[in-house]
């Protein structure tokens, strides 16, 4: 079992910048993915960027050049720097991890999840 933990989430202005982080704890040693997902009000919930355990990485168009994805401490935390928010990027944000082997899982194949951790981007 592996328990995920957000953090860093808050309000920010536009063009401004925030940095999450997620925390893995428990049976690590499986990990391969680590993903950020984000659910806005009244949305579906959509991927942000991923990052494999070898290093490939993911970003949806929307925060492509905006957004960096990390992953350090033997790939258990995982941080996500926001830079340029815009207003489209306020939602509940989420920490995802896989232990299977493809280095993109879809949605519905990540094994764990984080509790989410809020950002409200607005002047």
């Amino acid at each position: 079992q592996v328990h995920l933990v957000e953090s860093g989430g808050g309000l920010a202005q536009p063009g401004g910048s925030l940095r999450l982080s997620c925390v893995a704890s428990g049976s690590v040693s499986g990990i391969n993915t680590m993903a950020w997902y984000r659910q806005a009000p009244g949305k579906q919930r959509e991927l942000v960027a991923s990052r494999a355990a070898g290093g490939s990485t993911r970003y949806s168009a929307s925060v492509q050049g905006r957004f960096t994805v990390s992953r350090a401490l033997a790939g258990t935390t995982m941080t996500l720097q926001m830079n340029s928010l815009q207003p489209e990027d306020t939602g509940v944000y989420y920490c995802a991890a896989d232990s299977g082997i493809s280095v993109f899982p879809a949605m519905d194949e990540y094994d764990y999840w984080g509790q989410g951790t809020q950002v409200t981007v607005s002047s």
